[in-house]
């Protein structure tokens, strides 16, 4: 086992909270799963409370051309609902993407950061997975050293990585969410960016904490058009998955009714049409909720 594998071997093995393993173990059981990741602001505060992250890796071909399917589920577990999003794609898929060779911005970037391996049917399941992710550390690096300076600290070139893939997807982060990224997750990210670019032979000269790259003018040129092609197609895929979820979203209206009475404090009476049509309901819902705060004023 190389440095880098090695590494993220004990990283993905960190313990969680029991409740967080069983809930994994059960939405495995339930779709016939190889492995499962725990992953998100749960995993590094140690919590219960809020969404749980999980992705959910299955066997075989990717059934859908636009992934992963996304779904949310609550759980009655010890007197406590416990919730959780989850993202189901096949783990053949998972492994592609991670290497970089789908148009896509969201696997190898995402999973560069910290995740926990909650559950896997065997071995060789949980050796294809942190096989996947020792690779999206590469691409990650491999792209953070085409778009950073020419010498830096590790810091400098994860954030140069994150503020692209950011900028390249539809999203409403702020500006610095990459600062915070490398704040929050400093341990995680301490001596990685080395180890990945050793695993892939991409070799560096190293004065303290300032790392200078020996990457040619010419590779970083090629992984400049990887990178491009990847940068325009990132907002309309993203869009298309979140039009996607907004149909397939299996619990949507559950989701959207405890978030609503979480951030606001008004309740949403959870009715089988609102359940079976949320996109259709939620105006509704919205009015509701406006005239209930306005009159508690």
């Amino acid at each position: 086992m190389g440095a880098l594998a090695a590494r993220i071997a004990e990283r993905c093995a960190m313990p969680v909270d029991p409740a967080v393993a069983d809930f994994a173990e059960r939405l495995a059981q339930e779709s016939g799963a190889l492995a499962v990741l725990f992953y998100g602001s749960n995993l590094r505060t140690g919590s219960r409370e809020g969404v749980l992250d999980y992705y959910v890796l299955l066997p075989g071909a990717q059934r859908e051309k636009v992934w992963p399917r996304v779904s949310y589920r609550e759980w009655e577990h010890g007197g406590e609902v416990l919730r959780a999003k989850i993202a189901t794609m096949a783990l053949a898929t998972f492994g592609e993407a991670a290497r970089g060779e789908l148009i896509d911005t969201t696997i190898w970037a995402r999973f560069v950061q910290p995740c926990a391996l909650v559950w896997q049917q065997d071995e060789q399941s949980a050796q294809a997975v942190l096989g996947a992710l020792a690779d999206a550390a590469q691409t990650a690096a491999r792209l953070a050293v085409a778009l950073g300076p020419d010498r830096g600290t590790a810091e400098d070139y994860w954030r140069a990585l994150f503020r692209a893939t950011y900028q390249a997807e539809f999203r409403v982060e702020q500006p610095g969410r990459e600062d915070s990224i490398l704040t929050v997750n400093a341990a995680h990210f301490d001596g990685l960016l080395p180890l990945a670019l050793e695993a892939q032979g991409i070799g560096f000269a190293q004065d303290g904490p300032a790392l200078t790259p020996e990457m040619a003018a010419s590779e970083r040129s090629r992984i400049g058009g990887w990178w491009r092609k990847r940068r325009r197609l990132g907002k309309p895929l993203n869009i298309l998955r979140l039009v996607k979820a907004s149909t397939t979203f299996d619990g949507a209206a559950r989701y959207a009714a405890w978030k609503i009475e979480r951030h606001t404090g008004v309740p949403v009476e959870l009715t089988p049409w609102r359940e079976k049509h949320p996109v259709l309901a939620a105006p509704g819902v919205l009015w509701r909720v406006w005239r209930a705060q306005k009159q508690e004023r």
